[in-house]
């Protein structure tokens, strides 16, 4: 695995980013120090920057795959309209029942959708143009996810990608593993997409933003 920043950049990038509220923090470092696989969690600056980008679009509809324990989906939801709905899959039940929960103790399980189970069989059944789309869940099915939710973003809708760095391994020649390969190939499909235009943004382990272009 390849170390592509500093921890006293990590540090420094961390010191001058707003704290999150008091529970959104707790639910953060709970997972941190409990969670067997606590790297998945998004760091607090990546965190900050979902609910930015969330504030600024004040989307209605936020399609989120992969929910772990929830908090990425709480700074998402932080951007939402009054009317609006978060839909989070989680094909994992321990951590969906995590995130239910979390969702209870921040006053969103109202606004958030829970869903449990494969994420490619759920997707189909939501016919809701998705204002914001942010894919973070098994890296071997990036592209088909890209494929069904890419054909429902709204006109002004955004897709973030997490992961695209994939701890460097895509820098390396050849890539090697197959998390990696796969998306090194879902970032060449999407640059090949004469349907849509993106920005690969070098934040932890890098995230893809992707627009629909406007012909």
């Amino acid at each position: 695995m390849m170390e592509m920043f500093s921890p006293l950049l990590n540090d420094y990038s961390e010191r001058f980013t707003t704290a999150h509220d008091r529970v959104l923090q707790q639910i953060h470092d709970e997972a941190m120090q409990s969670h067997a696989h606590a790297h998945m969690l998004s760091t607090h600056v990546q965190g900050k920057f979902l609910e930015m980008v969330s504030t600024i679009m004040r989307p209605k509809y936020i399609l989120e795959i992969g929910t772990f324990v929830g908090y990425s989906a709480i700074c998402l939801a932080k951007g939402l309209q009054e009317d609006g709905e978060l839909h989070t899959l989680e094909l994992r039940e321990t951590d969906a029942a995590t995130a239910k929960a979390n969702f209870h103790r921040v006053d969103l399980d109202k606004k958030i959708h829970l869903h449990v189970g494969n994420a490619l069989d759920i997707i189909p059944t939501l016919d809701i143009q998705w204002d914001l789309v942010f894919i973070d869940a098994d890296k071997i099915s990036y592209t088909q996810y890209y494929e069904l939710v890419l054909p429902r973003l709204s006109d002004r809708g955004m897709i973030i990608a997490d992961n695209v760095l994939f701890h460097g391994e895509v820098l390396e020649e050849p890539v090697k593993g197959k998390s990696a390969k796969a998306i090194q190939a879902f970032n060449q499909h999407v640059m090949d997409d004469e349907r849509s235009e993106q920005v690969l943004v070098t934040m932890r382990d890098g995230l893809l933003l992707i627009r629909k272009k406007h012909n």
